[in-house]
């Protein structure tokens, strides 16, 4: 039987399988798609999921195909500057097409041992209380013990759990597509420069060639929504707002997209949970989509595998859902919020306007850009020290980068003291000695200088679940994220 069928092959579902590959766990991945896609939705990563990329060792593989950009200017386009020492050792956003990071992912998961089936469509699933039965579009039938659907927006495995997708329909639709040009570059930017000082949904930016990724407001609401528009749309709409279709021909790709806001009800439905998309949909705004589906991945990778592998403590598997629903659902607040701020009626640029005014206090622009880059995102791991719950920076040890030691996906305990212990839980936590002395090295300890705390406990995904010095009160927290201990008997 296979451990975790995954159905959909897109950067969720690809990094889910790279993490789960990790501890060992038998991974298929399905996509109904015959090849990958050659068209260019999502173009970065953020703070949070370059993070995740060095906590796994993937990152210098992404900076070799990326470009690095300040942060700043994400909020509904206002034009800010990057908050002064952003908690971060990666105080920038990579520039990276979806078709690359979307082929790196699968290399990654490829190389860890997880199988890709390609032209595989799920068209049915049953489940008991051993395992789940997938049947494909051929009549083939799989059989597995967990599945996931990171099967998109649309997403089959969501309709035939028959979970709910409350939220609101789409309301502004958008033209988005790739296609050659043959007015001059420098007219281009010109005029698209001028049209975007009132019409932000707008935009036309050069890929080489003669040919631009071009977005524009649509007319309405198409009736049916997974119709590609036409050319001569595009360039109808295109001299709507600027005057001109730029001698727009020969498109790439065509498509449309909504600003609809819904969210799964529930993520975890017996033996099938909801992850990426498949999970929430949300207006483009802000550049949060394809970032909120890897930590989505990151998050549920290491507790499906512990549960798989058998040392889960009770409870582990639903936090996926009690920690990930709350971050989405302020995803699609914030997106919400957004596309009000990018409308041109007065009343919403009355409030672009004192927003704007109000972004020039530090805190505020820090708090809206860590909502976006996803740095400020905390889980509830119960009371205690401030750091519970939050995601730990890279900080130097003594034996090289915190993130560099947490390439193998197991927690990790930092210990400065030298009498801590994770005996019982060795197979499952690393036990790592000493910080070193870098107070005030912005570009590795980020703003806070050296970590003053004796100890801290990492999950696999670098969130603290224990704080502290006394040994006693460590082996109380770790059997609630790491199991029963194993060997010798704690007392």
């Amino acid at each position: 039987m296979i451990d975790v069928i995954i159905a959909g092959a897109g950067p969720t579902g690809l990094m889910l399988a790279g993490e789960l590959r990790l501890h060992g766990v038998h991974v298929v991945v399905l996509e109904k798609e015959a090849e990958p896609a050659g068209y260019v939705r999502a173009l970065g990563l953020h703070v949070r999921s370059i993070e995740v990329m060095d906590q796994r060792g993937l990152l210098e593989r992404f900076l070799a195909h990326g470009r690095r950009h300040p942060v700043g200017g994400f909020f509904a386009g206002l034009a800010k500057p990057s908050p002064d020492r952003l908690d971060t050792a990666h105080g920038y956003v990579l520039g990276i097409p979806q078709t690359v990071t979307d082929r790196l992912l699968a290399e990654h998961a490829a190389e860890a041992g997880a199988e890709i089936r390609r032209g595989r469509e799920l068209a049915g699933l049953s489940q008991d209380e051993d395992g789940v039965t997938v049947e494909l579009a051929d009549g083939t039938r799989l059989r597995s013990r967990y599945l996931v659907g990171c099967d998109g927006g649309r997403s089959t495995v969501r309709r035939l759990l028959g979970v709910g997708f409350p939220g609101e329909p789409t309301r502004v639709e958008t033209l988005l597509g790739e296609m050659e040009m043959t007015e001059d570059p420098a007219t281009i930017g010109a005029i698209v420069a001028e049209v975007r000082r009132t019409q932000l949904r707008f935009g036309a930016g050069p890929l080489g060639e003669g040919v631009y990724r071009v977005v524009v407001p649509s007319e309405g609401v198409a009736e049916d929504r997974t119709v590609p528009p036409t050319l001569e749309e595009f360039k109808r709409r295109l001299r709507a707002c600027a005057g001109t279709d730029f001698g727009a021909h020969s498109p790439r790709w065509l498509s449309r997209f909504g600003d609809a806001t819904r969210q799964a009800e529930r993520y975890r439905s017996g033996r099938v949970l909801l992850a990426g998309d498949a999970a929430h949909v949300h207006p483009p705004v802000g550049g949060q989509g394809l970032n909120l589906g890897i930590q989505d991945a990151f998050n549920l990778g290491w507790k499906l595998a512990a549960e798989v592998a058998g040392w889960a403590p009770e409870g582990l598997l639903d936090s996926y859902h009690t920690e990930r629903h709350p971050v989405a659902a302020d995803v699609l607040d914030n997106t919400r919020a957004q596309m009000t701020l990018l409308s041109t009626e007065p009343g919403p640029q009355a409030v672009r306007r004192l927003l704007s005014e109000l972004m020039d206090f530090e805190n505020v622009n820090r708090h809206l850009i860590e909502k976006i880059v996803a740095i400020g995102v905390r889980y509830d791991v119960g009371e205690g020290h401030e750091l519970l719950g939050r995601r730990m920076r890279d900080v130097r040890l003594k034996r090289g980068r915190l993130y560099g030691l947490m390439h193998a996906g197991r927690g990790l305990l930092l210990d400065r003291t030298g009498r801590l212990s994770v005996e019982g839980w060795a197979d499952r936590v690393d036990h790592v000695l000493d910080i070193a002395d870098v107070a005030g090295d912005a570009d590795v300890a980020g703003d806070a200088g050296e970590l003053d705390v004796p100890a801290v406990l990492l999950r696999p995904d670098g969130h603290v679940v224990w704080a502290g010095e006394d040994q006693r009160d460590l082996l109380e927290r770790l059997p609630r994220w790491f199991g029963a201990a194993t060997g010798r008997a704690h007392g």
